[in-house]
Formats: structure tokens, sequence, C-alpha cells
């Protein structure tokens, strides 16, 4: 891999992964004391938490997404490759990548986590996650599909189970995603579909533990749980999932729900790399490191965000994975690797907690923070200015707010398109559905489907 000659007074950093932790660290790292070398598989920086509303129809990709080039125009000490990690060796200080090797005198990995199955190959197969900008596309194209499916299939069960939705996982996502489609379902899918009675369709949340979002208050839970009744989410708890084939959803007291669409937010893993000292990789394929969020067999390896598990006292499990944990984890590392260039002893990281919120819906939403706890249209309000104000760029803030500002006047969102992408996880609806099946063509005019 080709890169600039350091100037005599920097130390090389190499990062792997452009998401919040790898971004706010390359930002913050000073041209006087290192060089950068930025590695990620895209050219571009995704916003997370907004991706369930491009895979519900309400943003586009382009408003939560960032050239990774235009960030770092005016940063000199910043040279951004596209590129995958296959491999690291510590001995020699270098890694292995798609497009060459590359030598490091830190290493930082922030690539983020992987969606968790819990070996459950089924699942991964048929399951939908949504960890990236093409993911959420891809879910959107398929609740789209399965839509314009339904008003061609003349079997009620065939029907119901193309209109059916179930989301597996409690917390934010589970919930946020659960909110934005039975909305869609009230207020939008019965003009697009007239032929479709949407009564038919059942969202179902299904959380493994006792309640949802473990990561708030039980009177948050309780707030959230029952915004989702009222928005006739049809919540479990206490459940799990113990196969999908694609089509029926077995649950662990032996029920079954039949869905094209399994949504899968349960959880994520680590993606530790090969070549990462085997005592620093934890079970869950998270890189265990210190208090300065270093390895503890190689001082100059580094890990962010969800990648890392730092254990406490307090946390012995590590801190969430959340991009706030990310970004201070990045803006501490910043500062100690200044430290080191100055021959100064590094400070340990600690986290400040600076809240929690979940958005259900319209007016619908909870957040807590330093005591406070809010719910209802303050928290709404509160949960889009904090989101508004975290996306990058102007411009993109601007598209956000005039696309809130759009849904929130008129009860509709514009953007139900069905792109077709090239994914290799075949998601075809029709190939699913039995080829003895006769397919109803018929419009309105000749037979209704309203009530079917």
């Amino acid at each position: 891999m080709e890169i600039p000659d350091k100037l005599l007074t920097q130390q090389r950093v190499v990062i792997v992964g452009a998401g919040f932790a790898g971004l706010t660290l390359a930002k913050k790292l000073s041209s006087a004391f290192f060089q950068v070398i930025l590695l990620d598989k895209n050219n571009y920086h995704q916003f997370q938490p907004l991706l369930y509303q491009v895979a519900t129809a309400g943003l586009e990709p382009n408003s939560i997404s960032f050239p990774l080039r235009k960030i770092f125009q005016k940063k000199k000490n910043v040279f951004i490759r596209i590129a995958e990690v296959i491999a690291v060796h510590p001995d020699d200080k270098k890694i292995s990548t798609s497009t060459g090797a590359l030598d490091y005198d830190f290493l930082v990995l922030a690539q983020g986590a992987a969606t968790n199955y819990f070996g459950m190959r089924d699942i991964a197969q048929n399951a939908f996650s949504m960890k990236s900008v093409s993911e959420a596309l891809l879910l959107r194209n398929t609740l789209l599909q399965n839509y314009e499916q339904a008003l061609i299939t003349g079997n009620k069960q065939e029907k119901a189970a193309l209109l059916n939705i179930v989301i597996v996982g409690g917390g934010p996502t589970g919930v946020e995603l659960a909110g934005s489609i039975a909305e869609m379902r009230a207020q939008i899918l019965p003009r697009d579909y007239p032929e479709l009675n949407f009564n038919n369709m059942n969202i179902h949340l299904i959380e493994a533990a006792p309640r949802l979002l473990n990561g708030m208050s039980l009177e948050s839970a309780a707030r959230v749980k029952s915004y989702l009744k009222t928005l006739k989410v049809k919540v479990h708890t206490g459940l799990s999932v113990k196969s999908y084939d694609g089509y029926a959803v077995t649950l662990s007291n032996h029920t079954t729900l039949y869905s094209y669409c399994l949504i899968w937010a349960a959880g994520v893993k680590g993606s530790a790399l090969k070549g990462i000292p085997p005592g620093s990789v934890l079970a869950d394929h998270r890189i265990e490191v210190d208090e300065f969020n270093r390895l503890r067999d190689d001082h100059h390896i580094f890990a962010l965000g969800d990648v890392a598990r730092m254990q406490t006292r307090a946390n012995p499990k590590g801190y969430p994975q959340v991009a706030p944990v990310a970004m201070q984890q990045a803006v501490q590392l910043a500062a100690n690797l200044k430290r080191l260039a100055l021959q100064k002893e590094m400070r340990p990281f600690a986290y400040r907690d600076k809240g929690s919120m979940a958005i259900v819906g319209r007016n619908r939403a909870v957040a807590e923070a330093v005591g406070i706890k809010l719910r209802g249209f303050v928290a709404w309000m509160a949960w889009l200015v904090v989101h508004l104000m975290s996306i990058i760029g102007v411009k993109n803030r601007l598209l956000i707010l005039v696309n809130w500002i759009w849904q929130y006047v008129t009860y509709d969102q514009s953007l139900r398109l069905i792109i077709r992408s090239s994914e290799t996880k075949n998601k075809s609806i029709t190939n699913k559905i039995s080829k003895n099946e006769k397919v109803n063509n018929d419009v309105p005019g000749r037979q209704s489907l309203v009530g079917v």
C-alpha cells in the first residue's frame, strides 16, 4: 500500500474503521505529532442511529452518510485508504490489507461490531440485520416488495405472512423499528395499497429478557411498552426465537409465527482480526483492553468502541456498545497518544454517561439524563435535537430536518422506492412462495382484495 513518507516528527497511527470512534480519533490527532492512515471498506461515514429511518423510507441513504475525503480535506496529515484488513502482525508492527501491507507505530482497532446470531445459522441466513446503509436499503426493498407481492397473492396465509413483521430485540433499535413500521401501517400503507387490509398486518416485537430497554429504568421501559401497545405492536417479553426458515418463526414457548420478514436486532458481537494476541480476544470476539484502551499483550495496539471491552468494577461486562462511549474513548486516546509523544504518562479512561433515549414514534419517546426522566413530546423533541446535531455536515442536517418537518406535517414519506441491489443473500419472496400457488392478478374492478 503506497503511503507518503511521514515527517521526522511524526509517528504513524493506523486506524481501522471510520465509525464514531475512528472518525473522532482521526480528527483529534495533531499533525505535529502524527501521520494518520484511516482504513475502511467504505469511502463514507454512516450515522448508524438513523439507519432504521432509511429502512422505513423516512430518510434518504445519503442524508446519513458523509464522504470521508470531504471530512478530511483540510487535514493534511490524514490519508484515507479504502481497504479491508486481513490480518495483524504485531511482531513486525504491520497489517495485511486487501490492497497490500502497511506498517505502523500505533495501531487502533475501531472496526465496530457485527450482528450476533448466537450461532443460529438458519437465522443468519434468512433474517435481516441492520448494521449498514446497504442492509437498511435491502430491508426497505423487502418491506415494499412484500406489499407488492401481497397484492397478487391469492392465498390468505401467504398474504398474512407477507404483511406480518417480526422484530427480535427489545433494545433501542428494535423499539424504534417497531414504532416506525407501526406508524407506516397506520398512516401511509393504507393509502399506498388501498386493496390490502392492513388491519390484518401484525407487528411482533420479541425480547428474551423480562422487559424492554435493559439499559434504561423500569419506568421508561414500561412507558415505551405502553406506547407500542397504543400503536398496536404485539410485544412479547421473556421469549426467544429458536429457529427461522424464512417463513416460520419458532419461539421458545413452542408457538409459531409466520412472516417473510424477520428483522434481527437482538445483539452484536465484536469483530476481532486475525493475528490479535489470543489472550486479548474474548468469547464474544471483543478485544480486552486496559484502562488506556490498550491491549494488555501489546502496548502498540489499541481498541476503541464496540470492538473493545474495558472491564471495571462498575461495568464487569465492559461499557455499553454505544456511540458516546466510542467517541469519548477516541478523544481520550488522542490526548494519551500526544502525551506519549511528549514522553508523559497516559491518563485512564472514565466514561461520562450523558444519558439514554429511545423514540417510538411521533411525540412518543423517553429520555434519561443525570437523574432527569423525560417522556412524550419533550423527550421526542430532545431526541430529534440530539440526533440532528450529531449528524456531520450542514447539508445533511438540512436534508434530515426538511424530511422530518414534511413527515410531521403531512403524515407522509416520499422515499418509498424499490431500488434493487446486488446483495448476494437471496431474499426473493416470490421464490419462497409455493410454486403451486395460483397468483391472483385481478384488480379491484374485477375482484376486490380488501378484507382478504
